[in-house]
C-alpha cells in the first residue's frame, strides 16, 4: 500500500511539472521560505540547515526556476551574448573571458549565434529580450533599426563589443577596425611593399577594414584611389579553403601583388598554404598579414604577422559593465576603446 501511494505521488508530481521547492523543503524538514533562502542567500541560513537543503536538492535533482525568481525580483542572473559564429575561434577568447568574469559575480552566460545577416540577429534578439536577461552583449555595432528599437525599449543593459562608435545603443567596449587596417597598410609600406591587396570576408566589419586599408594606401601614394587596391571577397565565416581560393583568384588578376592583408588569420593560413603549394616564397616574394592573432598564428611557417585584439580584456570589461548596471551601479565611461596591436612576425 505504501509503495502504491509513493508511486501515485511520483506520477502526480511528474504530471504537475516536476520537483518543486516545496518538495525540497519537506525532504529537508524546513519551510519553503527557509529552503528559498538557502538556495538564493546561503549566508543567511545556519550551516546545518544549508547542508540539509543542499542534500535534498542533490537527492531530488531540483533545479530552481530562475525565470520565476527573476519575475519577482527583476533579476534573472542570466546574461545573453550574441556572436556571428561559433564555427571559428576568433570570438571565443572574448566569450571565455565573459563567461568567467560573469561567473565570479554569480551570473551565467547564454550564447547565441546570429550569423552575418540582420534578419537572423533580429529573430535571436526577440527571443532573448522575451526572456528578460540581466544584460545583453552584442558583437559589433551594425544592427537593424528594429533591433535597436527593441533593445532600447526593453531597458535591458546592452554592451556592444568588437567595434567602436560614439553613439552606442547603451555601452560599448572595442576598437576601431578602420584604424587597425590603416596601421597594417603603414606596416607593409614601411617594409617596402608597394603592390598591396586584400583577401576579405564579405561581412560589414571586414569591409570597413578594407576601406580603412585602401584609404591609407592611397594616402601613402600606393594607388590613385581606393579602387586601385585589389580585393578578393569570400563568404563569411572564412576558412582555410577560402584563403587558398582567394589567393588563386587574386594572382590570376594581379600577379604582381607583393603583400596581402587578410580579414582573418584563418584566411591568412589558407594564403600561406596556397603560396607554399605554388612555390611562392613568403615573405620575400609575398608578405602576408592576418587579423585576430589566433592560437596557431605564432606557429605557422613562417610565423604569421597579424593584428592582436585583446578578447580577454573585452570580455572582462563587458562583464563589468553588465554587472554594475544590473546591480544598480552607475557606469561613468560608457565607451571604452581597448585598441589593437600589429604583431610583426616572419610572414611580413
Amino acid at each position: 500500500m505504501d509503495g502504491s501511494s509513493s508511486t501515485g505521488s511520483r506520477r502526480a508530481r511528474r504530471g504537475g511539472g516536476g520537483i518543486t521547492l516545496g518538495d525540497v523543503a519537506r525532504l529537508a524538514g524546513v519551510s519553503p521560505i527557509t529552503a528559498s533562502r538557502a538556495l538564493n542567500t546561503p549566508g543567511q541560513v545556519a550551516p546545518e540547515t544549508l547542508a540539509r537543503v543542499r542534500e535534498a536538492v542533490a537527492r531530488t535533482g531540483y533545479v530552481p526556476n530562475r525565470l520565476a525568481g527573476g519575475l519577482a525580483s527583476a533579476r534573472s542572473r542570466l546574461v545573453a551574448a550574441v556572436v556571428p559564429t561559433i564555427a571559428g575561434p576568433v570570438f571565443m577568447e572574448m566569450v571565455q573571458s565573459l563567461t568567467a568574469a560573469l561567473a565570479e559575480s554569480g551570473y551565467q552566460l547564454m550564447l547565441g549565434q546570429s550569423g552575418y545577416t540582420e534578419s537572423r540577429e533580429d529573430a535571436l534578439l526577440e527571443a532573448i529580450i522575451g526572456r528578460r536577461p540581466d544584460g545583453v552583449v552584442l558583437t559589433g555595432i551594425m544592427h537593424s533599426a528594429e533591433g535597436r528599437r527593441r533593445l532600447l525599449a526593453s531597458g535591458i543593459p546592452v554592451v556592444e563589443t568588437w567595434d567602436l562608435t560614439p553613439t552606442p545603443i547603451d555601452m560599448l567596449v572595442g576598437f576601431s577596425h578602420v584604424d587597425a587596417a590603416a596601421e597594417v597598410a603603414r606596416h607593409l609600406h614601411a617594409k617596402g611593399r608597394r603592390r598591396l591587396a586584400l583577401i576579405s570576408a564579405d561581412d560589414e566589419r571586414a569591409q570597413r577594414r578594407n576601406r580603412g586599408f585602401a584609404d591609407e594606401a592611397v594616402r601613402l601614394g600606393l594607388a590613385a584611389d581606393a579602387s586601385g587596391i585589389p580585393v578578393e571577397l569570400v563568404p563569411a565565416p572564412t576558412t582555410l579553403g577560402s584563403g587558398r581560393i582567394g589567393l588563386t583568384r587574386l594572382l590570376e588578376r594581379v600577379p604582381e601583388v607583393d603583400a596581402v592583408f587578410c580579414s582573418s588569420d584563418m584566411l591568412a593560413l589558407g594564403v600561406l598554404t596556397e603560396a607554399a603549394a605554388r612555390g611562392i616564397a613568403v615573405p620575400s616574394r609575398l608578405a602576408v598579414v592576418g587579423f585576430g592573432d589566433l592560437g596557431f598564428a605564432a606557429d605557422t611557417e613562417p610565423a604569421l604577422s597579424t593584428v592582436r585584439i585583446d578578447g580577454t580584456a573585452i570580455g572582462r570589461r563587458a562583464a563589468s559593465f553588465i554587472v554594475d548596471r544590473a546591480e544598480g551601479r552607475a557606469v561613468a565611461q560608457k565607451v571604452v576603446d581597448l585598441g589593437f596591436r600589429v604583431v610583426e612576425r616572419g610572414s611580413s
